[in-house]
Order: structure tokens, then sequence, then C-alpha cells
């Protein structure tokens, strides 16, 4: 089957309705019984170039090893092994290997191993199963949620906004179960709970740094969607969160609490493969209560709000030529000690992100073109506002749109 069928852009992780159904029933459907067909691997390359030198890139032990520049770097942002099919029966997985080229470290990357199947009963189809996987939104279906959203890759060698809701900065480090039902392809529930990987588990899969936290016990996550395909048009509305206790510190008893509520749009026009339009929107609001930190005196105020605003549309031609425009904003309380650095003490952020796409491969089902995918992306990232301000937000002088990146990669699948 054509990688397009499953993925809008040819390949990538943004999925049309037929691959959020595979990925919704377990990653086992299709006849081929050769297990070599599962596997799979992705390299990409990149050139990262920004506004203004960066001097904490050279400073920096680690990127400093790795001979990079303060500005211009090429790199090899990262090389993955995958393995995305049935295990056995109803058990299917889609498990990523990776190494960091610019870490210079591996890492068990996304993982998501699921157990499902389909009953009819009183007159409703139901979709049902579990998924075990390695961080909250790994095992999500619309594109809109941290682990798949847009931009789906970008410069590891460029500085981004500091702020960022606990259901992403916590993945990877945590681990977890939720069990999910989509009744009459319309209705989605799903509720589960995580909790953190012991220190010498997180080692051994290439996660742990001198920096990770522990999540106090465990930590629900849940998920309600809705949605419609008709003609050609694909619609979903959702709503999803999550609630963490975190040690920020291991040697006090007390915890920061973080609170995460999303909801999220997408839109799709697929009725003409020729021409793909798509649309998606979603918002986190968190709320923190920083008992822990502020004992620590790392936070001046004790109960903290942040707010996540992300926004993309994209045109696909010929499943070959694509542009994205996406626009994000971070805004939250003021705290003199959190956010110490910036000069009006907030975390804001505002920024637009412009992509355009070049895929040769993968629009057919052919030998070739199944096993070998290759996209070339220009992106633009500007700043408006960063880490609080827009004129020398850090008091060393450095602006906003000093920040602006222009990052070409090269993306190898194969």
């Amino acid at each position: 089957m054509a990688c397009a069928m499953c993925h809008t852009q040819a390949f990538g992780p943004n999925l049309t309705p037929y691959g959020r159904q595979f990925k919704l029933n377990g990653y086992v459907w299709g006849n081929n019984d050769s297990a070599i067909s599962r596997f799979g691997g992705m390299a990409v390359g990149s050139l990262t170039n920004t506004k203004r030198n960066d001097s904490d890139i050279p400073a920096d032990p680690v990127l400093a090893r790795r001979d990079f520049n303060s500005n211009n770097n090429l790199a090899l942002d990262q090389a993955s092994l995958f393995y995305g099919g049935k295990v056995y029966g109803n058990m299917g997985a889609f498990v990523q290997f990776t190494y960091d080229g610019v870490a210079s470290r591996f890492a068990l990357d996304n993982t998501d191993i699921r157990i499902a199947d389909e009953a009819d009963w009183l007159g409703r189809n139901f979709v049902y199963g579990v998924s075990f996987n390695n961080s909250p939104t790994v095992q999500d279906l619309w594109n809109t949620t941290p682990a798949w959203g847009f931009p789906y890759s970008g410069s590891p060698l460029a500085r981004t906004p500091g702020a960022e809701p606990a259901l992403a900065a916590l993945g990877g480090q945590i681990g977890g179960a939720t069990l999910y039902s989509m009744i009459d392809d319309t209705v989605f529930l799903e509720a589960g709970a995580y909790t953190s990987f012991a220190k010498y588990a997180q080692k051994g899969m290439g996660q742990w740094d001198d920096g990770a936290v522990k999540v106090d016990g465990g930590a629900p996550y849940w998920r309600i969607g809705l949605q419609k395909d008709w003609q050609g048009h694909y619609i979903s509305l959702g709503h999803f969160g999550f609630r963490a206790n975190v040690q920020p510190d291991p040697t006090l008893t007390v915890s920061d609490r973080y609170t995460d509520l999303g909801v999220d749009f997408n839109y799709q026009y697929l009725a003409n493969p020729k021409h793909i339009y798509e649309f998606k929107a979603s918002y986190i609001r968190e709320s923190q209560d920083l008992l822990a930190s502020a004992a620590a005196a790392s936070a001046a105020q004790r109960n903290q709000q942040l707010g996540f605003l992300g926004l993309n549309g994209a045109y696909t031609f010929e499943q070959t030529y694509g542009l994205t425009v996406g626009y994000n904003h971070i805004h939250g309380n003021q705290d003199a000690v959190l956010y110490e650095v910036s000069p009006n003490r907030r975390p804001n952020s505002d920024y637009f992100t412009f992509e355009l796409n070049y895929i040769p491969f993968g629009k057919t089902a052919g030998v070739a073109e199944s096993y070998l995918n290759l996209r070339f992306a220009a992106q633009y990232v500007a700043y408006t506002r960063f880490d609080g301000g827009d004129k020398n937000y850090d008091g060393s002088g450095r602006n906003a749109s000093d920040n602006n990146t222009l990052y070409f990669n090269t993306w190898l699948s194969f």
C-alpha cells in the first residue's frame, strides 16, 4: 500500500483517516506475513541558521564536543530504527529507537504497544483496546497534541521558548497504559495513568539526565473525541487532560501539581487527492500548584497558570509539494523568581512557523516507493516575543527576533 494512504505529504507523522484507523486497530491490518517488512528506518540531516549568533552553543560542554559553531551548523539530527506492525494476534506495536546526532546518544523514542479488537453490541460497533506507551499523546490519533503536533521536525540547534506543558515535558521519563474505545467510528473515549520509570530504566532507555524529575504516584490521562468523515471531508473535535504530581527535588517530601486541560480541532479535505487542505488547532490550559518549588524558593507564587495555543494550516499538491503555516502563543503569570531571567518576569512567547516541503517519492504502491521516501524541507521560524519580551528579553541585549531560525532538512525514510 502506498505510504500516502496513511500519511498526508506522502509520509511522516501527519495521518489521514485511514492512517488513524490503522493505528486505532493496533497496527495489525494487512496480509503481509514477512517480519522484515515491519522494520524501517529514517535519517534526518539539517542546516540551521539563526538571525544572530548563539554563544551558548559552543559554550555548552556537550555541543562543544560535537564541534558545533555559534551559527550555520550542519547536523545529523537523528537516525532511527522502527518496528511497526503486528506482533502476535491482535497485538501490534510502533517502536522507535533513535540515535540523537546532536547530543550523541541512543534512546528508546516514541513507543506505542497495543492490543485491539472490535465487536458489535446493542446495534453499535466498538473498536476497543489498550495502549502501553512511554509518553502521554504518543498513542493519540489526531496530530494536535504534543507528541505528533506541527512542526513535525525542528532544529535541535536553535533556541525555543522555555515554557511547555507537563504533558510534553515528561515524555520519555514516564510510562503507562490507557484503555480506549471508538464507538460507531464517531465517539472516542480513552482513560489511563502514567508514572515515572525507575532511574535505572531511564538510564537503560537513554532518557536519564541530571534534570530528570519524578512523578509522585500515578498521573491520570483522559481523552474524548468526536469525528465525522463524509465525502472527502474529515472533522474532529476533542478534549484531553493530564494531571501529575512532580517532585522537582527528591530530597523534598512535597510535590508540584500540574493539571493540563486541552481542546483540539482537526479538519482535512481529501476528496481530491491532487489538492489536500488541512487546518488544526489546539489549546492547553495548565494550572500549577507549585508547593515544592515555592518551598525551595524557586518560585515566588504557588499558584500559576500557563496557556498554550497552536494553530496551523496546510496545503499539499499531488502529495509532492506542501506548504504549512503555523502560529503559537504562550502566556502565563508573572513570577519574579520562576522567570527571573525575563525583564518582565513572564514566560510569554509568540512565533510563526513557515514550512515548504518537496516529496519526490512514496506516492504509489510500487516496491521502490514503498521502501524509499525522501523529503526536502525549508522551515522559517519568526519570533515576535520570546520568553517574556520582544527586546532584550533575557537581559543580555538579545531580542526575540534574534532567534529567528532558517532550517533546511533532508528526511530519508525507508
